[in-house]
């Protein structure tokens, strides 16, 4: 598994990475922000990644660019991870 995931990192270095702006942005917004919810509600123990969580919110709070934005991405992953909108 290790070979396997060194191979493929070394493949995706000459793939050049997209631009995030648009949708694209928004994506990536909208899918750290449902990433982050997810690990928030899984049970404590070992299995549960709160160094990832935080770095996720971190990376998703310096990518914010309006007050508005917190609200809406967590409520976008609201309804992603349970069907419901609040």
């Amino acid at each position: 598994m290790v070979l396997a995931y060194a191979g493929a990192v070394a493949a995706t270095k000459d793939i050049a990475m997209p631009e995030l702006d648009g949708r694209n942005l928004h994506l990536v917004k909208k899918a750290l922000a449902i990433a982050v919810l997810t690990i928030q509600r899984s049970p404590d123990g070992p299995f549960r990644s709160d160094t990832d969580m935080r770095d996720m919110k971190d990376l998703l709070d310096g990518m914010i660019v309006s007050d508005m934005e917190p609200e809406h991405y967590a409520r976008a992953a609201q309804i992603a991870v349970t069907g419901m909108p609040d």
